[in-house]
């Protein structure tokens, strides 16, 4: 269900504006809702961040319209598409069914990005009658301009810089605060952003206390850091390969073995009493090592052959 922040943005706007778009419907098998789709999401991002809300009218009126295909869209698949017009893994974005003054909406909100979004390939489209569209070019940046998305200006650029340079100013003052503030004899300590999990050389150390004021630790879900055993990374970067190729599990053991995946914390985890588990990121650069060199897996294989000392018959 849609959370209390935006279900207000929603029931309290009734126009378009640069942050809150409003969309009729989503045909997952047509070509130019999933570009427009894509040009929105991206603008949106660059500006900021805003929602894209499906089943209203541009008029604000409830569209009647069925949304079980919108809803029932795969992230991962947008963010596929995404990666596939701007090269750029981007994930921040939630996709969330709901009520709009009592009609059903789904809602997708996008968080903004600290670098603009740049189309790297053209969202071209066929229009009918033989003829192309395209809904974005190569090598634009797009931002919102009011209700639509635009290619930006050098004032979107300069607005992007400066809320980055924000960002990292109330960062900045942050920290200072808690120097300034912090008691007599205490030790100010430089801690790192992230957490690392347990069973490596680089893990975090962490001790259990009572008082409420102590830094708060979070314990991450390892299932959602590293989702893929091996036979679901085979599968997942078998996916993303498409008709281009396609990898066995030996594939991916020759790769581990020759190129020392497993000493990458972002790629590899192994739990205690579990096989070893693979992150996306992990999934994401085997596509990207064969996208470069088509022989990486043939390589792997070779590599490794190699490596294994042959026995004679007596």
């Amino acid at each position: 269900m849609i959370d209390a922040a935006i279900l207000e943005t929603i029931e309290a706007n009734e126009k378009e504006d640069a942050a809150l778009d409003f969309k009729c419907g989503f045909d997952p098998s047509s070509a130019q809702d999933w570009c427009e789709l894509i040009k929105d999401i991206v603008a949106m991002a660059n500006s900021g961040g805003g929602l894209i809300l499906f089943g209203v009218n541009d008029d604000g009126t409830s569209a009647s319209t069925n949304l079980s295909a919108v809803g029932a869209l795969d992230p991962a698949v947008i963010v596929d598409k995404i990666r596939k017009y701007t090269g750029q893994h981007f994930a921040g974005f939630s996709l969330t069914s709901g009520t709009r003054r009592r009609a059903p909406v789904v809602a997708l909100s996008v968080s903004g990005v600290s670098i603009p979004m740049v189309f790297t390939l053209p969202g071209t489209y066929d229009a009918g009658g033989g003829k192309q569209k395209s809904a974005f070019s190569m090598g634009t940046v797009y931002f919102r301009h009011g209700a639509k998305s635009d290619p930006g200006t050098s004032d979107d650029l300069r607005a992007a810089l400066e809320r980055e340079l924000e960002r990292i100013r109330a960062s900045w003052m942050d920290g200072i605060a808690k120097v300034v503030t912090a008691p007599v004899g205490a030790t100010i300590s430089v801690l790192p952003s992230e957490v690392h999990l347990s069973g490596g050389g680089s893990a975090t150390a962490v001790r259990l206390v009572n008082d409420d004021d102590a830094p708060a630790f979070k314990a991450y879900r390892t299932d959602l850091l590293y989702p893929h055993r091996r036979k679901e990374l085979v599968t997942r970067v078998n996916s993303l390969l498409g008709d281009a190729a396609t990898i066995t599990g030996h594939d991916v053991d020759c790769v581990r073995k020759v190129h020392g995946t497993d000493a990458q914390p972002n790629f590899y985890y192994k739990p205690q009493y579990s096989s070893p588990q693979y992150s996306e990121a992990f999934a994401e650069w085997l596509v990207a090592q064969y996208s470069g060199n088509p022989e990486f897996f043939h390589q792997a294989r070779e590599a490794l052959r190699s490596t294994i000392p042959t026995t004679t018959a007596l």
